[in-house]
């Protein structure tokens, strides 16, 4: 399980705690989740090894993606933007981290344009208009049932503990993401509801 649109420690360590494989900060200004830089390196210095650290960007020009993970210590970097794969690898090459190519699902199309990205990771997000992620909204999940790639696949979007368990039936991901689903307000988690969405994923899985 990925805990996004971190913004403060407290959080990131109780998502750590109940048993995240990741915690991921948004580092795009315009986003109500958008996570301060200073913040961002004292959970990498404190979750270091504990997590995988993930640094989640739109857009953002590759000197400004390595100052990041270099300060914060990201070992994933997630491009959520309209990033091209020669960009993806050049992120990879100058980072070192590993890199997850997420796309907001339109419709099968999405599958063969995210088949062109050599990444570590695809992501597969709800669509809103104008919204880059954090959306609330899901896609339709068999829609993965037609991806063909070896790639190891995240699933995000609209996820909550009240769905994630018919999500993971439905697409059987490496990980679920899920931010606004486990929040009280944007940015801020809700302790109990993170621990409602482990315990269902968990419950799915064994199933």
């Amino acid at each position: 399980m990925k805990i996004c649109g971190l913004t403060r420690l407290a959080d990131a360590e109780a998502a750590v705690e109940l048993g995240a494989w990741a915690v991921g900060m948004v580092f795009h200004e315009d986003s109500p989740r958008c996570c301060s830089l200073e913040e961002a390196e004292r959970i990498g210095a404190v979750l270091h090894r504990r997590a995988e650290i993930a640094g989640v960007f739109v857009n953002a020009h590759l000197d400004v993606i390595a100052e990041v993970a270099e300060r914060a210590g990201l070992t994933l970097i997630q491009l959520q933007g309209d990033e091209g794969p020669v960009f993806a690898g050049e992120v990879a090459r100058r980072t070192g981290a590993r890199t997850i190519k997420a796309a907001a699902v339109l419709g099968p199309s999405t599958l063969q344009d995210l088949a062109r990205f050599h990444t570590d990771f695809h992501l597969l997000d709800g669509h809103a208009p104008g919204l880059r992620g954090g959306t609330g909204s899901s896609f339709e999940w068999p829609v993965a049932r037609a991806r063909r790639s070896s790639i190891p696949l995240i699933v995000s979007g609209g996820l909550r503990p009240e769905n994630v368990a018919e999500a993971i039936a439905a697409t059987h991901p490496f990980a679920v993401d899920v931010a606004s689903g486990v929040e009280a307000a944007p940015g801020i988690k809700d302790h109990a509801r993170m621990r409602a969405f482990f315990e269902a994923a968990d419950a799915a899985v064994v199933a």
